[in-house]
């Protein structure tokens, strides 16, 4: 009992950590981006740092176990970093650069419902709309829809942080304007990481043959490396000013060490632990507290404002990701009922069959 409690400890200490990871992660990529850092630089920044990790780890843990790396499979691997590593990690920043790290944070909550919509296309999950689970499901995916459209459309008043001392200095961006410019800005970002979370959620659906062919830190330090050279290509033919690519020592590169070290690979390892111990679910469900520690990190630590939209469109879509996840834990329910239901006809005809043997054996000998 004990054990149990400690582990059980263990594994909510671990998913508090790692949503303290990514909340620090959007803090301080939006701080890099509002102080000129480009925002396709920084993708392949984050990801070379992420790779000189992950390579010599792999080198080390897999060197004997690992399957051979076929062309076939390299070739898969650099088609899915493109979509779902290069292209989401542009898409996401960019949209970054023009909206705020609160928004950010509210999005990622969406991450988890397209994947489950994309699953459903897909034929891998099903919602039977006559059923309250598949009702609750369905409920989700509208809060999602909401949460997204008051987020893009609506600000509404400003909470103002009890800290009026900024910790960094920030550009224009940092906050939606009144103007229409700017409002403009903020709806094509919120589309842009819209995006980028819908290209997060196909790449999680794919994932499932690939791991097949190699190992889970295989696979992440294959694709992440391919994503390398695939964002050195795009940063470059959108800045060709290497000037604008020197690195300081400011928060531009301690947040590109955080993004690449801190949250690609230690997260990674942390978040594989936690879903070995309490599943997924358990994991998906701790997703809110990014939303709720970005809040805190950008108001009470750089004294960053706060919209009522934004704070009404997080609880929309918070309240979506628990919809359909308690819909999908009342669906796996009522399956093992019907299982469960099942078995004592199933017993009833196993003890008819063994109590018919024995006659058999009885006429055999006669």
């Amino acid at each position: 009992m004990v054990a149990k409690m400690g582990g059980a400890a263990k594994a909510y200490a671990a998913v508090v950590l790692i949503r303290l990871m990514y909340s620090g992660m959007h803090v301080m990529s939006k701080v890099a981006l509002d102080q000129g850092m480009n925002p396709l630089v920084f993708v392949f920044y984050r990801h070379s740092t992420a790779a000189l990790v992950l390579i010599p780890v792999t080198f080390v843990l897999e060197r004997r176990k690992a399957k051979p790396v076929t062309f076939k499979i390299g070739w898969k691997m650099f088609i899915h970093a493109l979509y779902g590593v290069t292209a989401c990690g542009d898409l996401f920043n960019l949209g970054l650069n023009y909206a705020s790290a609160t928004s950010s944070s509210a999005l990622y909550n969406v991450q988890p419902v397209v994947t489950f919509i994309l699953a459903i296309i897909f034929g891998m999950e099903t919602m039977k709309l006559t059923r309250f689970h598949g009702k609750m499901k369905f409920a989700g995916i509208l809060f999602c829809i909401a949460g997204v459209t008051v987020l893009a459309f609506y600000e509404g008043p400003m909470f103002k942080s009890f800290n009026h001392h900024h910790l960094f200095q920030h550009g224009h961006n940092s906050t939606p304007g009144a103007d229409t410019h700017n409002k403009k800005q903020w709806v094509f970002g919120i589309f842009l990481m819209t995006l980028s979370n819908i290209l997060a959620g196909l790449w999680t659906v794919l994932q499932g043959p690939l791991i097949e062919d190699t190992s889970k830190l295989m696979n992440t330090t294959l694709q992440i490396s391919c994503a390398s050279v695939q964002a050195f290509v795009v940063a470059v033919a959108a800045e060709r000013d290497f000037s604008k690519w020197k690195l300081g020592w400011n928060v531009s590169l301690a947040a590109i060490i955080y993004s690449g070290v801190i949250v690609t690979a230690l997260s990674y390892y942390m978040q594989m632990w936690t879903i070995s111990k309490r599943g997924p679910v358990f994991l998906a469900m701790s997703m809110p507290l990014t939303f709720v520690f970005t809040i805190i990190i950008s108001s009470f630590i750089l004294g960053d404002a706060v919209s009522l939209g934004s704070i009404f469109a997080g609880i929309l879509l918070v309240g979506g990701l628990y919809n359909v996840l308690w819909g999908k834990s009342k669906e796996e329910q009522d399956d093992m009922n019907k299982i469960s239901a099942g078995k004592p006809g199933l017993e009833l005809q196993e003890k008819q069959e063994e109590a018919q043997v024995p006659c058999d054996d009885a006429e055999a000998k006669v």
